[in-house]
């Protein structure tokens, strides 16, 4: 039997989304082990004089918790 856990994190980007999501998960995986999945919860963009300068999402991470 596996069971999982959720945790939800935010992670921003002055890229794009996408690069966003990658930092979001690549710094999670340093300290969780096996994550599974990811969903995008929200989007939002920072906007200074007209121009997107910061991409922001906020998301749930899903990972398998081991036995020790």
């Amino acid at each position: 039997m596996s069971v999982a856990k959720v945790i939800e994190i935010s992670s921003n980007s002055p890229t794009s989304f996408e690069d966003a999501v990658q930092q979001g998960i690549g710094r999670a995986a340093q300290t969780v082990d096996d994550i599974r999945s990811a969903w995008i919860k929200e989007m939002q963009v920072k906007v200074d004089h007209g121009k997107i300068t910061e991409y922001r999402v906020d998301m749930k991470i899903t990972f398998v918790i081991h036995e020790k």
